[in-house]
């Protein structure tokens, strides 16, 4: 069964013995479960199959553990053929079995396939053939997969070979070139392939989409363009605050083709928490790091996980390795907001239930877009633009839904203005994603050259050592810091940026902090008109 993002072995138990013909499943099965009795039955008589009229007890082990959905339909259909004798025990040995029946026999895919595949010992697992992409990318075991219970049979039987693979897959120690498959419901993938290495030997992903989004696009905003250079950079989080049509969500849109190529460990995790959420994988592992943008009616159990009887991952974990972009962040409910407060800090998500507890993965990159106030014009000089129509007790208001302690954990706050006629009409394009990447590339680099994957994960205790400071520095963070406008996390933080724009600009890998990069970074950190409202 599924549990978070991990999978937990069922074993399935038949007894066949003599009574009036009846069909029980013990072992706490739920609603969904306790209905494959029907099912079950439904789909042998529809493949052509007898069904044995004596009393069938089904169990499910281990009996402590509830069992949620019907993805154990053929699993125990398996059973009832094997304990009746239609299929001999010897051709099952070893085997694995999952899929949701159809009463046509049919087999349906199900939700969280490749972690639960990998929580099986079996060498061969039998799946539906909608999911056995999902199954074969990361898993070292022989994966069949199957459109009918009969296909199932039949080969158990030895009448049929098990159906061929109509997909190439990736995932081995042969370096295989994965091509095709189907395209994941947000951002579309890059069009490259990379040889990268694994932990079985070389491995080639990527898949044949188009490439993503070019920051080219971009017509002026160098400030905002900066940010998210920084951003991507050092693994900040950024704000972008400013009127609509300013261009905050093509900026932030675009964030994803500035970062690293996804290795193959990191690959593997995402598709992992996506098929654990119910997403569609596919049958190439992503080079391109997930976008998850979320609307702003989402719930809290929607963005950070959890549930009643499935504990999902939420849409902070379907982010991992990747972006988080939360458009009108203003229109969010604070509660959601606040609660993630922790998960920004620890890079991980606790849910705890009656029954147990989970952790979700959650480090990502947060990006938020929000606009001044409730019309959204508030700050536009006259003649630009329409003039802000909200109250101050609705400027307030809306200023007040994030919250000052989830504000202090963004490391990059930038106002973000209409953008210059002149450079929407210039026609001149700005620099493209791939000039913006490679300089990226080179700070992570040296980042890694300290032993962290970006400066945002440098340990507060190693900041004099990574990040020292000057006379000249010391003086400039301590005004901020005695007049109020930056707090101790800020400070830290405040380093770390600096640190990136350091590396940007080629400064030594350990050197004392420069001045600019210190000053710059602060300015980063401006109060936005947003925050002025709330005040």
């Amino acid at each position: 069964m599924l549990w978070g993002v991990e999978g937990q072995r069922v074993i399935v138990e038949v007894h066949i013995g003599q009574g009036l013909p009846s069909f029980v499943v013990v072992g706490q099965p739920d609603v969904a479960c306790r209905e494959a009795r029907d099912r079950v039955r439904a789909a042998v008589l529809s493949s052509g199959l007898s069904w044995p009229q004596t009393r069938i007890t089904v169990n499910l082990a281990p009996a402590e553990v509830r069992k949620t959905g019907a993805l154990l339909d053929l699993p125990i259909a398996v059973g009832i053929l094997v304990a009746s004798g239609a299929v001999a025990p010897d051709r099952v040995q070893g085997m694995g079995f999952l899929g949701e029946l159809g009463l046509d026999g049919s087999l349906r895919r199900f939700p969280g396939v490749i972690p639960l595949v990998d929580a099986l010992v079996a060498s061969e697992v039998v799946v539906p053939h909608d999911v056995a992409g999902d199954a074969r990318l990361v898993s070292n075991r022989t994966v069949h997969g199957a459109g009918h219970l009969g296909e199932v049979v039949s080969s158990l039987l030895g009448l049929e070979p098990w159906p061929e693979p109509t997909e190439n897959f990736g995932f081995g120690s042969t370096g295989t070139s994965v091509t095709g498959g189907r395209a994941d419901r947000n951002e579309a993938e890059s069009g490259h392939n990379a040889g990268l290495a694994g932990p079985g030997g070389p491995v080639a992903i990527g898949s044949a989409f188009k490439a993503p989004l070019d920051l080219a696009d971009v017509r002026g905003q160098q400030l905002a363009r900066t940010a998210a250079e920084v951003s991507a950079a050092g693994g900040h989080h950024l704000l972008l605050c400013g009127p609509p049509g300013a261009g905050k969500t093509m900026i932030a849109r675009r964030l994803p083709g500035l970062l690293p190529p996804l290795s193959v460990e990191q690959a593997i995790e995402v598709v992992r928490i996506q098929s654990a959420a119910g997403l569609r994988v596919g049958s190439t592992l992503p080079l391109l790091p997930p976008f998850r943008a979320p609307h702003h009616m989402a719930s809290a159990v929607a963005l950070l996980g959890g549930g009643s009887a499935w504990l999902r991952p939420g849409e902070l974990s379907c982010a991992q390795n990747g972006v988080l972009f939360l458009d009108e962040m203003g229109e969010f409910s604070p509660f959601v907001l606040d609660a993630m407060r922790q998960p920004l800090e620890e890079g991980l998500i606790r849910v705890d239930r009656a029954r147990g507890s989970v952790v979700f993965p959650a480090k990502f990159l947060l990006v938020g877009a929000t606009n001044p106030c409730p019309c959204g014009w508030a700050g536009v000089p006259f003649g630009q633009g329409p003039s802000c129509q909200c109250s101050p007790a609705a400027r307030q208001r809306y200023g007040r839904r994030l919250s000052g302690p989830l504000l202090d954990r963004f490391d990059l706050r930038v106002g973000v203005d209409r953008p210059d006629p002149d450079d929407l009409l210039s026609g001149v394009a700005s620099e493209s994603s791939a000039v913006v990447a490679e300089r990226v590339r080179k700070a992570r680099a040296m980042a890694q050259e300290r032993g962290v994957e970006c400066n945002a994960q440098i340990a507060d205790g190693d900041l004099d050592t990574l990040a020292p400071l000057d006379c000249a520095g010391r003086a400039l963070v301590e005004r901020r810091l005695r007049v109020g406008t930056l707090t101790a996390r800020g400070l830290a933080r405040v380093r770390r940026v600096a640190r990136t724009i350091a590396d940007l600009a080629d400064s030594p890998v350990d050197g004392v902090l420069p001045t600019e990069a210190l000053h710059l970074a602060i300015e980063y950190r401006r109060v936005t008109l947003l925050e002025e409202a709330a005040r």
